[in-house]
């Protein structure tokens, strides 16, 4: 369906959870955030639901999941496996840490997952312990071998550019990611409150101008744009009515949030 600019929303970015297994810096406070209560966040039959309407009634055709980490939310393949049954959905693909593909990654494509992007910032060790405040980089080495082996692909990996990084570590990335056959995205870092953000290097995001997506919270409220405090509860409004007052009131660009956070939006 059009929006007020004449730009085809076809994307819904779904964030299934607000939890993650790492506490990266650029993402999560170092305080630590205040989690939504389960009884909050939208069941999987809930999602699948809003996944329907958006298909069915407003032209939704491919999907995102995102979190927090969308792996640490309970029954994610079978969400995968509801979504991917819907008639008019033509892709479901995932961002994620990677840590938890090992697991999860051949039962995902069986259940209808397209295609990972995994979170990798550095090749170090170290500095990969110290961006996540504690994460182990071979579990994410392990995880884009699994989702390889599975056929996950093509495989992105996203790589948020940080003040701390050197130019030899992002050309390390690149090279890593040529000889490992995976596609690589830079993400300049951003902010939500001053509306800071810019273009994805090697990918689509960012260009308000191309933007086809909206997002589901994992309580249940349909947002226009990732920089913007609008918000459209499916649960008090219905879903019909979300989607037709975020469509509605898509802004042509985005300013500044100070209502959400990346830890639960998805990015």
């Amino acid at each position: 369906m059009l929006d007020a600019f004449n730009r085809n929303i076809d994307y819904l970015r779904i964030s299934v959870t607000d939890r993650c297994n790492l506490r990266c810096t650029y993402c999560m406070p170092a305080e630590g955030i205040n989690l939504m209560p389960h009884e909050s966040i939208l069941t999987l039959e809930q999602i699948a639901k809003v996944v329907q309407t958006g298909a069915t009634r407003f032209g939704i055709r491919k999907i995102r999941l995102t979190g927090g980490e969308p792996l640490v939310r309970k029954g994610i393949v079978d969400l995968v496996r509801m979504i991917a049954d819907i008639e008019q959905i033509e892709e479901v693909s995932m961002t994620t840490n990677g840590t938890l593909l090992p697991q999860f990654a051949a039962d995902l494509k069986k259940a209808g997952l397209k295609r990972v992007n995994i979170s990798l910032d550095t090749l170090s060790p170290e500095k990969y312990k110290t961006i996540t405040r504690g994460g182990n980089i071979q579990e994410v080495i392990e995880g884009i071998k699994a989702a390889k082996l599975a056929g996950l692909t093509p495989i992105k990996i996203n790589v948020v550019k940080l003040d701390s990084q050197f130019n030899h570590e992002i050309e390390d990335l690149k090279a890593f990611c040529i000889e490992e056959n995976l596609k690589i995205q830079y993400i300049r870092q951003m902010d939500l409150e001053t509306g800071t953000f810019s273009r994805v290097e090697g990918g689509e995001g960012g260009n308000c101008s191309l933007c086809n997506r909206l997002r589901l919270t994992a309580d249940g409220h349909l947002k226009p744009c990732l920089f913007s405090n609008q918000s459209y509860s499916t649960r008090t409004m219905g879903i019909t009515k979300a989607f037709e007052a975020a469509l509605t009131n898509k802004p042509e660009k985005g300013e500044s949030s100070n209502q959400h956070g990346f830890y639960n939006i998805g990015g």
